[in-house]
């Protein structure tokens, strides 16, 4: 596929949902050295907040669909996560896999020269929203000097409290559906970017964006040919669990 942004994205804009999640466990660092071997640049992963403040990666507010256990994250603690197996659920291959920590995450990703889109969320068990996006930084300024980072989040509170700590870096709003004052929500963050669902997408809300110097990315499409025809319109990126697909 060519990298030109009319007929595809660019090589820098395909991003690895949570890893490449199609090949091996989500949120995981198998699923990020995995996207690294399909020439991934980028990987999405979700953070949240256990019990005892420790920042671990995973999308659900429980261990119960990714890992060998079950409890929800507000119950359990750093040294619960020890004994949990997160990658046995997808296949044997991936036993003894861990649910990580940022920290861990960033020097992994490091290591590989990936860019991390770290989407924050909001979870209500996490005592407040100074507690998470505090933990949020103090993660980030452990990572390998020059990484690129950048911050997503459905919570628009996340996004601007980050912002005040980090300005320098991306800010991009999910959303499931574009809501009727998109423009006056972002720059109340203020954010340049959005993440959409890709079935909310339009030409016309492309091409009102690319106007407004806003950058999109779709989630989460595993088949090019859903997209072919918004690449023309300005689509910027995709979030992918297969990379692969778009880089072949």
């Amino acid at each position: 596929m060519t990298s030109s942004v009319k007929n595809g994205p660019a090589r820098d804009e395909v991003q690895a949902h949570r890893g490449a999640s199609a090949v091996a466990p989500e949120n995981t660092l198998s699923a990020f050295r995995a996207a690294a071997q399909q020439g991934a640049k980028w990987v999405e992963l979700d953070v949240a907040l256990l019990a005892d403040g420790t920042l671990v990666v995973i999308h659900d507010d429980s261990v119960d669909r990714t890992s060998s256990g079950t409890g929800a994250l507000g119950a359990l603690n750093r040294a619960d996560m020890d004994h949990l197996d997160a990658g046995s659920w997808f296949g044997g291959t991936f036993a003894g896999e861990r649910i990580p920590t940022l920290e861990e995450a960033l020097k992994v990703l490091g290591e590989l020269g990936l860019g991390a889109n770290v989407e924050i969320k909001q979870h209500k068990h996490h005592k407040s929203l100074d507690q998470l996006i505090g933990a949020v930084r103090a993660a980030l300024q452990t990572r390998p000097q020059g990484m690129p980072i950048m911050i997503s989040s459905f919570d628009a509170q996340a996004l601007a409290a980050m912002h005040r700590l980090e300005p320098g870096l991306e800010m991009a709003m999910l959303w499931s559906k574009v809501p009727a004052d998109w423009q006056a929500q972002l720059a109340a963050i203020p954010a340049t970017t959005i993440h959409l669902d890709y079935r909310a997408l339009s030409i016309g809300f492309l091409e009102e964006a690319v106007e407004g110097g806003i950058k999109v990315r779709a989630w989460t499409v595993n088949e090019p040919s859903i997209l072919a025809s918004f690449w023309p319109a300005g689509l910027a990126g995709v979030i992918t669990d297969n990379p692969a697909a778009f880089l072949s």
